[in-house]
């Protein structure tokens, strides 16, 4: 029996082909572009961009998981919380070391992503979805039971978080702004070295056809756990960016409306396509200001048409109609 190899020129352009999707493009840029305009054209609201960048590096975790893993989550504030508290309890007891305080709720929210993978990953379909709210469920109860640790439902307080590399976080949140780009950024480079690793393109491949994967020997269930463990450590960070630049931590963010609201911001932008996170966190943390501004007891209302009108008009969210747009204007010139 003869295996028909192929040609030279086809392997070599399917490598070439493969390497072009490794290097960064121009438009790349353009996410980081905006953060730096936004400090200079919105000087006034700094700090709810801190929050904006924070929350964005969040949402990037969630699409690790649910974008290229096709693990459906209801319940990724579990780690979220566990990084804030992590690093507000460090701040709370006399270590306000901003970085190594990352690090710490890096760690702890990878090891609850870890113990809890462990044997959510071994369920599929609705059982998984259910046991990954449980998680965050059991975090919210325990978080709230332990009062003299975390402060139950008055929150965590007393927080006194040092200065970074010599500067102190201010009222304008100046350096709360620049903090938190800078820890997107190292994130994102993390996130994008693992999507267009061979790691990350079997990731998409268990998204597509697990039973598949598993037919060529691919370790699946060990692979979901480690990006699952990796996207943890990940929220975790951001979490830990929450409580630093606001010094406060409150049951808020073990809460499921965190999780909801996070998924939501990922649909608006745009699923699996790494930067969906950057369109949908802003655009809907800035209409929920706005909406919250017009009409403050029914603002939920108008996020929820807002929610309506992407899966109708624009299913693959805001990056998805882009590149849709983009498509048709090659064809036609």
């Amino acid at each position: 029996m003869t295996v028909a190899l192929p040609r030279s020129a086809d392997a070599a352009a399917t490598i070439d082909a493969f390497a072009r999707r490794h290097r960064l493009r121009a438009a790349e840029a353009v996410p980081w572009v905006v953060a730096l305009a936004a400090y200079v054209v919105f000087p006034d609201y700094l700090a709810l961009g801190a929050q904006i960048l924070a929350t964005t590096l969040f949402a990037l975790s969630l699409d690790l998981i649910l974008g290229y893993a096709g693990i459906v989550t209801l319940g990724h504030a579990a780690f979220f919380g566990t990084g804030a508290y992590i690093a507000g309890l460090l701040a709370a007891h006399g270590w306000g070391e901003p970085i190594t305080g990352l690090f710490a709720a890096a760690a702890a929210a990878a090891l609850v992503g870890f113990v809890s993978g462990a044997v959510v990953l071994r369920t599929q379909g609705l059982t998984l979805l259910m046991l990954t709210l449980v998680v965050a469920t059991m975090l919210y109860e325990a978080a709230n039971k332990a009062t003299a640790i975390t402060g139950g439902a008055d929150g965590l307080s007393g927080m006194d978080v040092w200065t970074v590399l010599g500067f102190r976080f201010d009222l304008f949140g100046i350096v709360a702004y620049w903090y938190c780009l800078a820890a997107l950024f190292v994130c994102w480079i993390i996130a994008r070295l693992i999507v267009h690793s061979p790691f990350g393109r079997s990731l998409t491949g268990i998204r597509e056809n697990e039973r598949r994967m598993h037919a060529i020997g691919s370790p699946v269930y060990y692979r979901r756990l480690t990006i699952y463990t990796i996207a943890a450590a990940l929220a975790g960070v951001s979490g830990a960016l929450v409580s630093q630049t606001t010094q406060f931590v409150g049951l808020g963010v073990l809460s499921f409306d965190r999780s909801g609201a996070v998924l939501i911001m990922l649909i608006v932008g745009g699923v699996g396509r790494l930067y969906g996170a950057f369109i949908g966190v802003p655009l809907y943390m800035i209409l929920q200001d706005r909406f919250a501004a017009v009409d403050p007891v029914y603002w939920y209302f108008w996020i929820g048409g807002l929610l309506v009108m992407v899966v109708v008009f624009a299913p693959g969210g805001a990056f998805g109609l882009g590149e849709r747009l983009i498509r048709k204007w090659r064809r036609r010139a």
